[in-house]
C-alpha cells in the first residue's frame, strides 16, 4: 500500500480548503453472531499515521498498535452499534447504515466532508462512498480498526458468557468449527436469527 493511494482522497480535499474530514466503515455485516459495529474518525489535518491499514490486512497485535497511534492522531472518534435484534429486524444493510450514520452523528467535531467505505447515504454533509475504501483512504482506513478492534472486543467478552462457542476465536464468522458447534449446541441469544444456517435450524426446532 503506498502513501499516496492512502492520502490521496484527504490531499485533495485539504487543497480545496476542507479541514475536518470523517472517515467511516463498519465490522460485522458477515458474521452469524454478534452485532454490527461502525465507527468514524476524523484525523488531525495532515496526520501521518504509520501502523494503519485496512483492518482486514492487519493482525490482531498490529490493530492494537494502529488502535493507539489512531487515539493520538485522531481529532475525534464515535463508535455506533446495531445489535442482533435491530439486524434480524430491519436486515443488515438497513442496521449497518444507520450505525454508519450514527457514528457520524456521534462525533464531537461536525466533519466537513465524510469519506465512507462503500454505502450509499443520506447526509447533510458532503459525501464520497468509495469501493474498497478501507484500501484508499487514511480516514477510512483508521475507521476500520477502530470498528473491528471494538467489535472483536465485544465477541471475546460473549466468548465468557458463551465458552463453548469460541467466540474469541472466530468472532462469529461462519467457520468450520462455528458450524459445527451450532449444529450440536444450537445458536445463542447472540447469534442472527435471520442468517442461515441459524435460521433454518431455529425453524427445525419449532
Amino acid at each position: 500500500m503506498t502513501e499516496l493511494n492512502l492520502y490521496e482522497y484527504e490531499n485533495k480535499l485539504y487543497e480545496q480548503g476542507v479541514s475536518y474530514i470523517a472517515g467511516v466503515d463498519e465490522a460485522g455485516r458477515g458474521p452469524l453472531a454478534g452485532p454490527v459495529v461502525a465507527a468514524a474518525v476524523v484525523l488531525k489535518k495532515g496526520a501521518k499515521l504509520k501502523y494503519v491499514n485496512d483492518s482486514k490486512q492487519l493482525s490482531e497485535k498490529q490493530r492494537e498498535k494502529a488502535l493507539e497511534e489512531i487515539k493520538k492522531n485522531a481529532l475525534s472518534i464515535s463508535i455506533a452499534i446495531s445489535s442482533v435484534e435491530e439486524i434480524d429486524q430491519i436486515n443488515i444493510f438497513r442496521a449497518t447504515r444507520e450505525a454508519m450514520q450514527s457514528a457520524i452523528h456521534k462525533l464531537s467535531i461536525k466533519p466537513e466532508y465524510v469519506l465512507i467505505d462503500a454505502m450509499p447515504m443520506e447526509l447533510d454533509i458532503p459525501f464520497l462512498s468509495i469501493i474498497k475504501g478501507d484500501t484508499l483512504s487514511i480516514s477510512i482506513a483508521a475507521a476500520s480498526i477502530v470498528a473491528k478492534t471494538t467489535r472483536d472486543q465485544y465477541m471475546i467478552e460473549m466468548d465468557k458468557l458463551f465458552p463453548e462457542y469460541h467466540f474469541k476465536k472466530h468472532k462469529g464468522y461462519g467457520t468450520k468449527e462455528h458450524l459445527e458447534i451450532i449444529h450440536k449446541l444450537g445458536p445463542t441469544p447472540i447469534h442472527r436469527k435471520t442468517y442461515e444456517p441459524v435460521k433454518s435450524m431455529i425453524k427445525k426446532k419449532k
